[in-house]
């Protein structure tokens, strides 16, 4: 029987390989640095967590790579946020889920913040629904994990480095542990 941490490693040891979106990295140095980002504003371990596994429901459907560039929103978050929940609390799962939504909102609740979105979450931005109405802002702000999910939105943009250098996968599991879930060696 697999543990969790083999089949993180599966995942992000072996598919995670692939190219992140229209980015010059793929999927796992983009999820090294969305943790990494995480982890140098001192977040909390859930918080690092789902840094580092945001982004999981791109590797887990079976629409091939990059369906965006195809007119197909994976809704990866929604797949990632279900796949996480089975595995670790709310405190990782729920930011995952609203970080594609908490893009659409800071998109309509910071001038300015559109421009700093890279081609592809440009791209992704339309097939997800465009910026929030203000109706729609009001209401993710009563979220219980508003405040997680646009930081992690944040980490998120900002992990696109192809230069950047960062730990190991495996150095940023001891955040899921500390998240309790032990991952078996």
């Amino acid at each position: 029987m697999a543990t969790l941490r083999d089949e993180l490693l599966e995942i992000f040891g072996g598919r995670a390989t692939r190219r992140y979106g229209l980015a010059r990295i793929n999927q796992l140095q983009h999820a090294l640095q969305c943790a990494a980002a995480a982890e140098a504003a001192s977040a909390e371990p859930s918080l690092i967590t789902a840094a580092l596994l945001h982004d999981v429901g791109h590797m887990i459907h079976a629409l091939g790579e990059d369906p965006a560039s195809h007119g197909i929103d994976d809704r990866h978050e929604e797949q990632g946020a279900r796949w996480l929940a089975e595995r670790f609390p709310a405190s990782v799962s729920e930011p995952v889920r609203l970080h594609v939504p908490a893009k659409r909102y800071l998109c309509a609740a910071e001038p300015g913040y559109f421009a700093t979105l890279s081609s592809d979450s440009m791209q992704s931005l339309t097939l997800q629904g465009g910026p929030m109405s203000p109706e729609e802002m009001a209401a993710f702000e009563r979220l219980p994990w508003f405040t997680e999910a646009t930081k992690l939105r944040r980490f998120d943009e900002a992990a696109k480095d192809p230069h950047a250098r960062t730990e190991s996968f495996e150095y940023y599991l001891k955040y899921a542990e500390a998240c309790g879930r032990h991952l078996a060696h």
